[in-house]
């Protein structure tokens, strides 16, 4: 048997762990210990939200005296406060169901709740981990149910307001940048003339398209299982139970949480968490493509593109001195691909669902709950140490324009696309700018041809 040594008024004394979170959950941690990784707090807290509405709700059906109701409701709420965290000790990779987490749950809650009433933890008198604490409930139902609302919590509280202060971030900086004219680039060759501004303009819809999907991918995330129990019958749960319980949790949470339409779809499928992750991972290749732009047209800062200046977060080099690497974008980037992985994980755990229930279950949980989160840090980093002090390198934007050969499709309306490829040809040929080969081939009588070129890249431009 395992001990843990506690401090009392007599001195250090060892205590059984049992004592701490059952034997039960004892038995699973021990039996099953793969990984080291246990499921986040966030998850944990959904848990303890559950039980105490539960017991709650049970006490006012007359289902549960008050005597063992109020330290089960208080203890409940402690876990849902983030409190005994450290007893939560079940691996993440367990039983499909999630049934020792659930136990887990039981037990702690149970445990402290006899500590409450007879000043001794764990145990299974008065309160009993499985007939009070657990009254009404499932593994089947619960752990889906307690997926959902650390999921809805995460998304509408922490990433939904992130990704829109981005969404804000990268609009003023369109604003900012609009008269700040430059080579636009299609497969990573010359294309035609834009502004900063209008490239960045379809950074923040991106951001603003992301926000939309998270959203409409919350509305199958509001469906909880509760209520539905081993198979989605709803046996052993008293009449009107899962109403008042999800009742409760909308508003506690300040989410509008609503029971499964149906029962059986609600354990057996996972469908609402793979398309949450789907817009999870949506979000990260938008994050991705938007990094990956920033810090090649960061490049340089002399042998690159170089129209951006990007903040100098950690300057230097472990040899090269004086080199600024775009740290922020690279740690997006990280993010996005770690999401992106999660995502397929959370896909072949949607397809477990075995008759009437998903086995895959834990996993989901810690994978969507770690998007979830990596995506809140990297948004909120990206956009706080890198997007906002982001500047434009005009100089350098005019002069890569001036050197374009692109420019020559400026001249198609005018002169024709074969004329205008010879001019780009002459111009590539000679080493020379579109603007003078024009000028040598005198295409267009002199003041035209500066009129032409300096409206796409301004007076600024011809001088560079």
């Amino acid at each position: 048997m395992d001990f843990r040594e506690e401090q009392d008024s007599m001195g250090v004394v060892r205590v059984p762990m049992e004592a701490y979170y059952g034997a039960q959950t004892e038995r699973a941690r021990q039996n099953f210990a793969i990984s080291g990784q246990r499921l986040p707090m966030d998850f944990i807290r959904a848990l303890g939200l559950i039980k105490k509405q539960a017991a709650m709700v049970n006490r006012d059906l007359g289902l549960l005296p008050a005597g063992l109701a109020v330290p089960i409701i208080t203890a409940a709420s402690e876990v849902a406060d983030g409190k005994h965290f450290e007893h939560f000790v079940v691996d993440v990779f367990q039983t499909g169901s999630g049934t020792s987490t659930n136990m887990n749950a039981n037990e702690v809650i149970a445990g402290r709740a006899n500590e409450i009433l007879t000043g001794r933890r764990g145990g299974k008198e008065p309160v009993h981990p499985n007939d009070p604490v657990n009254m009404g409930q499932s593994s089947n139902d619960v752990i889906p149910s307690a997926i959902h609302i650390a999921g809805v919590c995460g998304v509408t509280n922490l990433l939904l307001p992130a990704v829109a202060d981005l969404q804000e971030t990268l609009s003023a900086k369109a604003r900012d940048f609009a008269g700040v004219r430059k080579i636009g680039r299609t497969h990573l060759q010359d294309a035609v003339p834009m502004t900063l501004g209008q490239e960045f303009s379809g950074y923040a819809r991106q951001m603003a398209l992301g926000h939309e999907r998270l959203q409409r991918a919350l509305v199958s995330l509001l469906e909880l299982a509760l209520g539905g129990t081993a198979v989605g019958t709803g046996l052993n749960t008293a009449s009107g139970f899962a109403t008042l319980v999800i009742a409760g949790l909308a508003e506690e949470s300040g989410c509008p949480f609503k029971e499964a339409k149906n029962h059986f779809e609600a354990q057996a499928g996972q469908d609402a968490a793979v398309e949450m992750s789907g817009a999870l991972k949506t979000l990260a290749v938008s994050l991705s493509k938007i990094a990956n732009d920033i810090r090649w047209l960061g490049s340089g800062p002399r042998c690159g593109i170089g129209e951006l200046v990007l903040p100098s977060l950690q300057p230097g080099s472990s040899i090269m001195p004086g080199k600024v690497n775009p740290v922020i974008p690279e740690a997006v980037l990280q993010v996005a691909a770690q999401v992106i992985g999660n995502d397929s994980t959370i896909t072949v755990a949607g397809q477990s669902g075995v008759f009437e229930l998903n086995v895959m279950l834990p996993v989901i949980a810690h994978n969507l709950l770690q998007s979830i989160h990596l995506l809140v840090s990297a948004v909120t980093a990206f956009d706080k140490k890198c997007l906002r002090d982001l500047k434009a390198e005009k100089a350098q934007c005019a002069a890569n324009l001036e050197q374009s050969l692109a420019l020559a499709a400026v001249f198609v309306p005018i002169i024709g696309y074969d004329k205008a490829a010879g001019l780009a040809k002459e111009a590539y040929s000679h080493k020379t700018t579109i603007r003078e080969a024009a000028i040598r081939q005198q295409i267009l009588p002199l003041e035209e041809i500066n009129r032409i070129i300096d409206e796409m890249i301004g007076e600024r431009g011809r001088d560079l």
